[in-house]
């Protein structure tokens, strides 16, 4: 596997750094936290420097990069934290919408995610389903004096509140799944927006009859599934990069602390002790990043259940090395890393919260047992 940059790919990632430093700083990220909506102007910045349309085909406003390009881009997200909906709408809702919408939809809603103008999250998870990518909760029918009438709930809708439009997991009159495109201002709609430990959002959505026209469904039966898995697979992917990125970060922040303070008379960073704990830190990083470019290698793999292998053993390392990186930065930090005052905690949060998306480690550990 080639792990060098391309010429395009480390100017895109070098300006984005430098956007990522001047307007995703600690007093900055924190203040959009505080805000439940989205901020339209860093939202632009993004689209701007072509992130939200890197993999939308270059027919439809975006710029038709392969999928090796997320590694670069998530990786300067993941540094900055950035909490905007990057994943749940250029990544997978993107990925989806190429998988299985119609020529005409991919005409209206690609160009509007690429240029910024719209935001698309998928609703699949169902309470008290945990990942479970079957749909049982949400059924939809024909109605007397409508098309399609939809009801059920969706739960832990990454960024719900903040999208124009949903695509929503469900049973049809023959029990087979169907995704269906939900405008925000349907009828029928109630949607209960929450911060996340990581001070991101998502959101439960209710939907009570909502009348939908027949143009709503996107995919049905084996290809429902199908669209929804390539979904899941990019913002796997992405995710992934992302979590290398909050790591790598992290690890600068936490050199910086060892070699600013001072015990006994000398840098804490001159305690062998501290050096091996950096080392083992700097590792778990280093293999999180090589898991990083094998889930973005599997995007492009044909075989769907090494796919799927290769995707979930990347994310158990970057579960598993996240965990580690975070827990020991804190630590190293003593008891100024518990306070809230510091960006530690931030990263800690996030790279928590990064084993719970899409699938947590023992979920990824059973697709590993299945595909055995």
């Amino acid at each position: 596997m080639d792990f060098a940059y391309t010429e395009e790919q480390r100017m895109l990632a070098d300006s984005l750094r430098r956007l990522v430093q001047d307007e995703w700083g600690f007093a900055a990220r924190r203040a959009r936290a505080a805000q439940p909506q989205l901020d339209t102007r860093a939202w632009e910045q993004l689209a701007e420097l072509g992130v939200l349309g890197l993999n939308i085909a270059a027919e439809h406003g975006g710029f038709g990069e392969a999928p090796a390009s997320l590694l670069p881009v998530h990786l300067e997200l993941g540094r900055g934290l950035v909490s905007e909906p990057v994943i749940p709408s250029a990544v997978m809702g993107a990925a989806l919408l190429a998988a299985c919408a119609d020529d005409a939809t991919q005409r209206e809603w690609l160009p509007a995610l690429a240029s910024g103008q719209a935001i698309v999250s998928l609703a699949w998870q169902e309470p008290g389903r945990r990942y479970d990518a079957e749909p049982e909760l949400c059924r939809v029918r024909p109605a007397a004096d409508r098309i399609l009438e939809l009801s059920g709930a969706k739960h832990l809708v990454w960024h719900g509140a903040a999208a124009h439009a949903w695509i929503v997991s469900a049973r049809d009159i023959d029990d087979e799944p169907v995704l269906l495109r939900v405008p925000a201002n349907a009828q029928g709609v109630t949607v209960l927006d929450t911060p996340t430990l990581d001070r991101a959002r998502c959101a439960r959505i209710d939907f009570d009859r909502t009348p939908l026209g027949a143009d709503a469904i996107l995919a049905q039966g084996p290809a429902a599934r199908a669209a929804l898995a390539t979904a899941v697979d990019w913002g796997t992917a992405a995710l992934c990069a992302h979590a290398a990125g909050a790591m790598e970060r992290l690890l600068e922040i936490t050199i910086d602390y060892l070699k600013t303070r001072r015990q006994f008379g000398q840098p804490l960073a001159s305690f062998q002790v501290l050096q091996h704990r950096m080392a083992d830190m700097l590792v778990a990083k280093e293999m999180a990043l090589s898991m990083a470019y094998v889930a973005a290698a599997a995007l492009s793999e044909p075989d769907p259940a090494q796919r799927r292998r290769m995707l979930a053993a990347a994310k158990i390392e970057a579960a598993r090395a996240g965990r580690f990186v975070a827990q020991s930065a804190v630590q190293l930090h003593g008891g100024m890393g518990m306070t809230d005052e510091l960006e530690v905690g931030d990263y800690f949060k996030r790279l928590t919260m990064i084993d719970q998306l899409l699938g947590d480690s023992a979920e990824q550990l059973a697709v590993l047992e299945e595909l055995a």
